[in-house]
């Protein structure tokens, strides 16, 4: 079993998808981010540090990414 496999991911959708199924999860592990298809949940999982995470969510709010 993997390290991702042995923690307690805790998911969450954006209260913005509307229950459509056409979103990302996000899930929140110590120190670890993970994004996950929601049509696809099995189909693999984007591991992501913490920080990275919070860098990229914070470009996306100041409109630095396009």
């Amino acid at each position: 079993m993997t390290e991702p496999e042995q923690r307690q991911t805790i998911w969450r959708t954006s209260s913005r998808s509307q229950n459509t199924g056409t979103c990302v999860e996000i899930g929140h592990a110590p120190g670890v981010v993970d994004i996950r298809d929601t049509k696809n949940r099995d189909g693999g999982t984007l591991h992501i540090d913490a920080a990275t995470f919070s860098s990229f969510v914070a470009s996306v709010k100041r409109a630095e990414l396009s």
